[in-house]
């Protein structure tokens, strides 16, 4: 009987703010509005963990650039399709199996409510 690894170990990135221009009504896209990610990256840990090399785990600098670009440039209607566009770019970078992605619009033009709408989402690396 063959046993696989199922360990899973998670890097949590979080307060990721950004200023973008995502959001369904016209003066979301042209004034923009300030979003904040945060991120948990699932990846087996265990080789980082003893090596203390940098190619043995994921460089969570490159998924806060890929936040950061998004956000900065992708105009989309939904955050729901905004959450999706990092989630499916991050889980495509080196040693990425698992991600989580957490996008806030910190105000959002609704009146007489001050809260915050996030988005939160989990996508899983098939391949």
């Amino acid at each position: 009987m063959k046993v696989t690894n199922t360990q899973m170990d998670f890097i949590e990135v979080t307060g990721i703010r950004c200023y973008g221009y995502t959001g369904y009504l016209p003066e979301e896209q042209v004034l923009g509005q300030w979003f904040e990610v945060d991120l948990t990256l699932g990846a087996d840990l265990t080789n980082a963990g003893t090596s203390d090399n940098l190619d043995d785990t994921s460089d969570y600098r490159q998924a806060i650039a890929i936040v950061k670009h998004h956000i900065k440039t992708t105009k989309v209607a939904l955050i729901e399709r905004l959450t999706e566009i990092i989630a499916q770019e991050i889980l495509a970078l080196p040693n990425i199996n698992q991600v989580r992605v957490r996008l806030t619009k910190v105000s959002p033009p609704i009146p007489d409510f001050a809260g915050k709408i996030t988005v939160d989402i989990t996508r899983i690396n098939k391949s």
